[in-house]
């Protein structure tokens, strides 16, 4: 480890968390000489938390892990930019970044941070194939168990529209089922190796 930082009074640097393909920042966070001695062990970025006093990798719980690629110190050595390649959004409320504005448009490409977000996370899945994730499970499955899946989240859509109609409760099931046929879907795009850019596009084309 040859990053020697300018520490304060509690052994901590701020840490700045930079996507390294789409230069957003993603975080802030707060790392000691352990977590940092940790995060070049794993090559995965590790903080401490201020508020529970231990180490923390980010997405151990979640799975959405930001792989380092490399980090740098600011002109006074007391801020670190650690430049990152993450597994999913890294922010706990599901969106891409923890700095994205209120009321901001959708991004370029016309997907919003929701389905930006979970895409890459899908398709981060099926790059490294973690052991217990439930999308894996179905990504190695093939296209049999990733199309029985939509085929089945798209009747319980029906389903719930037609329940709807019948004056059976509000607009909530639907909206749930819907989030699950759309989940569904991004996996069997990604189990064919299809981009999501693809599909949109196909959109731009027929709105055009």
């Amino acid at each position: 480890m040859t990053i020697e930082p300018a520490y304060d009074e509690r052994g901590l640097v701020p840490v700045v968390v930079q996507d390294v393909n789409t230069r957003d920042v993603l975080m802030l966070g707060y790392a000691n000489q352990a977590s940092l001695e940790t995060t070049a062990a794993t090559g995965r970025m590790t903080f401490w938390s201020r508020s529970r006093g231990v180490l923390w990798e980010k997405g151990e719980t979640s799975g959405n892990t930001m792989r380092v690629v490399d980090m740098s110190l600011d002109c006074d050595a007391d801020t670190l930019l650690v430049r990152v390649e993450p597994a999913g959004p890294a922010c706990h409320t599901g969106a891409t970044t923890c700095f994205d504005a209120v009321d901001a448009p959708p991004r370029d490409g016309g997907a919003t941070d929701g389905f930006s977000s979970l895409w890459a996370t899908i398709t981060s899945r099926a790059a490294e194939r973690p052991p217990g994730s439930y999308t894996t499970t179905l990504l190695e499955g093939g296209v049999d168990a990733c199309s029985r899946k939509v085929t089945e989240e798209a009747t319980e859509v029906l389903m719930a529209a037609k329940d709807h109609e019948a004056g059976n409760g509000s607009t909530d099931r639907i909206v749930e089922e819907s989030a699950d046929l759309v989940y569904h879907l991004l996996v069997l795009l990604a189990e064919r190796g299809v981009d999501l850019g693809d599909v949109e596009a196909e959109l731009d084309r027929r709105a055009g």
